[in-house]
Protein backbone atom coordinates (compact mmCIF):
# COMPACT_ATOMS: atom_id res chain seq x y z
CA UNK A 1 0.00 0.00 0.00
CA UNK A 2 1.16 3.66 -0.83
CA UNK A 3 2.87 5.30 2.40
CA UNK A 4 3.77 8.89 2.54
CA UNK A 5 5.91 10.33 5.37
CA UNK A 6 6.42 13.69 5.77
CA UNK A 7 8.91 15.32 8.32
CA UNK A 8 10.54 18.57 8.71
CA UNK A 9 7.97 20.93 10.15
CA UNK A 10 8.39 23.49 13.46
CA UNK A 11 8.42 26.45 15.01
CA UNK A 12 10.38 29.45 13.06
CA UNK A 13 10.45 33.27 12.88
CA UNK A 14 8.53 35.35 10.14
CA UNK A 15 11.34 35.44 7.69
CA UNK A 16 12.73 32.30 8.44
CA UNK A 17 13.44 29.13 6.26
CA UNK A 18 12.38 25.34 6.45
CA UNK A 19 12.81 22.43 4.97
CA UNK A 20 10.41 19.62 4.62
CA UNK A 21 10.85 16.06 3.35
CA UNK A 22 8.04 13.21 1.92
CA UNK A 23 9.55 10.16 1.72
CA UNK A 24 7.04 7.39 0.08
CA UNK A 25 7.05 3.68 -0.57
CA UNK A 26 4.85 0.91 -1.80
CA UNK A 27 4.35 2.79 -5.06
CA UNK A 28 6.46 3.38 -8.50
CA UNK A 29 7.29 6.51 -7.40
CA UNK A 30 8.61 7.84 -11.36
CA UNK A 31 4.77 7.36 -12.51
CA UNK A 32 3.50 9.68 -9.85
CA UNK A 33 2.83 13.31 -9.72
CA UNK A 34 3.77 15.00 -6.29
CA UNK A 35 2.20 17.73 -4.10
CA UNK A 36 2.02 19.40 -1.05
CA UNK A 37 -1.42 21.00 0.64
CA UNK A 38 -1.71 22.71 4.01
CA UNK A 39 -4.21 22.47 6.49
CA UNK A 40 -4.79 25.56 9.19
CA UNK A 41 -7.19 25.14 11.61
CA UNK A 42 -10.71 25.72 10.81
CA UNK A 43 -9.82 25.85 7.34
CA UNK A 44 -9.97 24.07 3.86
CA UNK A 45 -7.77 22.22 3.31
CA UNK A 46 -5.42 24.13 0.44
CA UNK A 47 -3.19 23.15 -2.90
CA UNK A 48 0.46 24.70 -1.85
CA UNK A 49 2.88 22.86 -4.73
CA UNK A 50 2.91 20.22 -7.45
CA UNK A 51 5.70 18.63 -9.12
CA UNK A 52 6.01 16.50 -12.73
CA UNK A 53 6.54 12.86 -12.12
CA UNK A 54 9.99 13.78 -13.92
CA UNK A 55 10.81 17.21 -12.04
CA UNK A 56 10.10 19.03 -15.37
CA UNK A 57 7.16 21.03 -14.79
CA UNK A 58 6.13 22.64 -11.40
CA UNK A 59 3.09 24.52 -10.37
CA UNK A 60 2.44 27.36 -6.92
CA UNK A 61 -0.28 28.66 -5.48
CA UNK A 62 -0.38 32.19 -5.65
CA UNK A 63 0.54 33.11 -2.10
CA UNK A 64 3.69 31.15 -1.87
CA UNK A 65 4.78 31.86 -5.66
CA UNK A 66 8.66 32.89 -5.14
CA UNK A 67 9.12 31.96 -1.63
CA UNK A 68 8.46 28.31 -2.09
CA UNK A 69 10.29 25.64 -4.42
CA UNK A 70 9.61 22.28 -4.84
CA UNK A 71 11.97 19.61 -6.12
CA UNK A 72 12.00 15.75 -5.87
CA UNK A 73 14.99 13.11 -6.10
CA UNK A 74 13.86 9.78 -8.01
CA UNK A 75 16.37 8.09 -6.64
CA UNK A 76 15.39 8.13 -3.14
CA UNK A 77 11.48 8.16 -3.89
CA UNK A 78 11.70 11.85 -1.79
CA UNK A 79 9.76 14.73 -2.86
CA UNK A 80 10.93 18.42 -0.65
CA UNK A 81 9.96 21.75 -0.26
CA UNK A 82 12.01 24.41 0.43
CA UNK A 83 9.98 27.24 2.39
CA UNK A 84 11.94 30.62 2.29
CA UNK A 85 10.57 34.24 4.08
CA UNK A 86 7.86 32.32 6.01
CA UNK A 87 4.77 34.61 6.92
CA UNK A 88 2.61 33.92 9.75
CA UNK A 89 0.11 33.02 7.53
CA UNK A 90 1.96 29.94 6.18
CA UNK A 91 1.23 28.21 10.25
CA UNK A 92 -0.73 24.57 8.66
CA UNK A 93 -0.55 21.20 8.93
CA UNK A 94 1.34 20.34 5.62
CA UNK A 95 0.38 17.53 3.71
CA UNK A 96 2.53 15.87 1.10
CA UNK A 97 0.08 13.51 -1.92
CA UNK A 98 0.56 11.83 -4.50
CA UNK A 99 -1.19 11.01 -7.64
CA UNK A 100 -0.59 8.18 -10.45
CA UNK A 101 0.02 10.09 -13.84
CA UNK A 102 0.21 8.64 -17.38
CA UNK A 103 1.98 11.85 -18.67
CA UNK A 104 5.20 13.28 -18.13
CA UNK A 105 4.87 17.44 -17.51
CA UNK A 106 1.74 17.31 -15.84
CA UNK A 107 1.81 19.01 -12.03
CA UNK A 108 -2.06 18.54 -11.43
CA UNK A 109 -3.32 20.82 -8.62
CA UNK A 110 -6.22 18.97 -7.31
CA UNK A 111 -6.90 14.94 -7.84
CA UNK A 112 -4.79 13.57 -5.64
CA UNK A 113 -5.64 9.97 -3.72
CA UNK A 114 -2.88 9.20 -1.51
CA UNK A 115 -1.66 11.45 1.57
CA UNK A 116 0.87 11.45 4.72
CA UNK A 117 0.01 11.88 8.26
CA UNK A 118 1.31 15.98 8.01
CA UNK A 119 3.67 17.79 9.50
CA UNK A 120 3.18 20.53 11.70
CA UNK A 121 4.79 24.81 10.61
CA UNK A 122 4.50 26.96 12.62
CA UNK A 123 5.55 30.94 12.03
CA UNK A 124 5.95 33.53 14.70
CA UNK A 125 5.48 37.35 14.70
Amino acid sequence: QVHLVESGGGLVQAGGSLRLSCGASGLTFTSYAMAWFRQAPGKEREFVTAISRGGAKTAYADSVQGRFTVSRDNTKNTVLLQMDNLKPEDTAIYYCGAQYSYLSGIAPTRGYDYWGQGTQVTVSS
